[in-house]
């Protein structure tokens, strides 16, 4: 019998297996975290350095479609409370995968890193994570940009839209590339352009 499965219940059809349990919901106190990153640390080498004095760990509430952010000039790693529901291990993945972020720059010092290049890739190496990967699966909220500022291209009728009026020239890549050699050329520069919801309101009103 040894290793048999034992079935929970029985019912008209015969043995029936228990659902696997939900995840419980994971812990809520920013401190322990900040513990938890400080101890991962001390295992990293760096229990003793000016990012250890100075490190903190928030709940931020504001966050939606975003797991956790790192803020190496201020020693800071806030996380999404939405986390909590999904358990303790995936708040201690994004908070080692946000900590990697302040120790490779840590490491780096004035130097230029990429976000999550090799020494990213490092640190989260020293802090438990093995092939960790650039952003979250997790199903949460999805973040809806609004671009209403819109520019056509003069040339293909290529339209963009912007969150963000633009401030400074720019022309088609596509166009430039084709007719110009891929230098810039006013030709192609993107202008104004009247977006069909904004024709729509326009109608109403």
């Amino acid at each position: 019998m040894g290793d048999e499965t034992v079935p929970e219940a029985f019912d008209a059809n015969g043995p029936v297996q228990a659902e696997a349990s939900p995840v419980a919901p994971a812990e809520t106190n920013a401190l322990v975290w900040q513990s938890l990153a400080l101890d991962l640390l001390r295992q990293a080498g760096a229990e003793y350095s000016d990012l250890a004095k100075r490190l903190q760990v928030r709940w931020n509430p504001r966050m939606r479609s975003t797991a956790g952010m790192a803020y190496p000039a201020r020693a800071l790693i806030t996380l999404n409370p939405r986390l909590i529901v999904f358990g303790n291990a995936e708040v201690d993945r994004t908070l080692r995968h946000e900590l990697a972020h302040l120790l490779a720059h840590y490491r780096a010092g004035r130097r230029k890193i990429a976000p999550h290049g090799q020494e990213w890739k490092i640190a989260c190496h020293d802090l438990g994570l093995r092939d960790e990967s650039r952003c979250h699966s997790l199903p949460l909220p999805q973040r809806k940009m609004n671009r209403p500022h819109g520019y056509r291209c003069p040339g293909c009728g290529l339209t963009i839209r912007r969150t963000r009026p633009m401030r400074k020239k720019a022309a088609c890549l596509a166009c430039c590339r084709t007719h110009a050699g891929g230098r810039y050329d006013e030709r192609f520069r993107f202008v104004k352009a009247i977006l069909p919801i904004l024709i729509f309101i326009a109608l109403l009103q």
